[in-house]
């Protein structure tokens, strides 16, 4: 069920929800959560949407979009109420803000927080600089940003490392888990040596390789490195990881594959299938407390100076 309410206010949908909930029996008891999304309107609004009602069914919550439209139009406001088939195992509140309430979202989602629930904020497009101190990432438990999305990824992640806050984390992060997985169980086979050296190949400008390496070297304690090397449909290429017996290698074969090779054992394949924004959006709703991994993660990531090509690498 889609109900439309135009040129409302916030008063006014909170009524619509209690009508509704007493005639269609659509309930907001058991909303584990409150997910704010905060986006400019338009398709990627939508496909924001339909990732988080996908995620609800494993997380059933309220859903506050804060959708910016025109600033230089008339200030207005446009709700949209979606529950039932619409809304997965949500309840979804689009809010299309026009004019000088295209920069209110924090006042206007206060009202429609469900009580005693943690918030958590997501800016499936180009994040504020600082989220932690934005007016939607202040009041949230956790801050979920996407940078893949902006201009400059590596770059973006840079300056939000700068501005970290405890509770903060990105979608760049969530795309390696299985990555991390992988590594992690064929270092826990022998033989049981130090790593001296890390190096993670990529597109040139991925920070999920980035904050591979970074996680890498916090806990092997090793220096690590990214070059650059082509990498069919993007992101991360290879990992390789030096010992004195000779190198563990984990190598990308295809969207779905992997190839491990490690001293003493035969090279496999192993499962390494890319996620979708769905599966990591429903893998960062499973915690709500800081994700302490992801900082050092974040304070170890290399000098993006020091990317290299592996085609130069070859003349060395």
């Amino acid at each position: 069920m889609i109900v439309d309410l135009p040129s409302t206010d916030t008063s006014a949908v909170n009524r619509k929800m209690v009508e509704l909930r007493e005639s269609a029996g659509a309930v907001a008891l058991g909303r584990v959560l409150t997910l704010v999304i905060s986006t400019e309107d338009g398709p990627g609004a939508e496909s924001a949407i339909q990732a988080a009602n996908d995620a609800s069914r494993e997380h059933p919550c309220r859903v506050l979009v804060l959708a910016r439209g025109i600033r230089r139009a008339a200030s207005r406001l446009d709700a949209q109420i979606r529950i039932g088939g619409d809304a997965g195992a949500s309840e979804v509140i689009v809010l299309r803000m026009y004019g000088p309430l295209a920069d209110q979202g924090g006042s206007i989602i206060v009202p429609l927080l469900l009580p005693d629930a943690p918030i958590v904020a997501w800016w499936p497009g180009d994040p504020p600089a600082a989220p932690g101190q934005d007016p939607v990432g202040s009041v949230a438990a956790r801050r979920i940003t996407d940078v893949s999305t902006t201009r400059s990824p590596s770059k973006t992640l840079a300056k939000l490392a700068g501005r970290y806050h405890p509770g903060d984390t990105d979608l760049a992060w969530t795309r390696i888990t299985s990555w991390r997985g992988l590594l992690a169980a064929a270092l826990d086979e022998p033989p049981h040596e130090d790593v001296t050296r890390i190096e993670v190949s990529g597109e040139a400008d991925s920070a999920s390789a980035d904050l591979l390496a970074g996680w890498l070297s916090s806990r092997l304690g090793a220096p690590a490195e990214t070059s650059v090397a082509a990498v069919p449909g993007g992101g991360i290429g290879a990992v390789r990881l030096e010992r004195p017996s000779g190198p563990v290698e984990l190598r990308r074969i295809d969207s779905k594959t992997a190839r491990l090779s490690q001293p003493g054992q035969p090279t496999r394949r192993v499962a390494l299938a890319r996620r979708t924004v769905r599966e990591c959006l429903a893998e960062e709703l499973r915690r709500l407390d800081p994700d302490e991994i992801f900082r050092e993660a974040l304070e170890n990531v290399p000098s993006t100076g020091g990317r290299r090509s592996s085609r130069a690498k070859a003349k060395t």
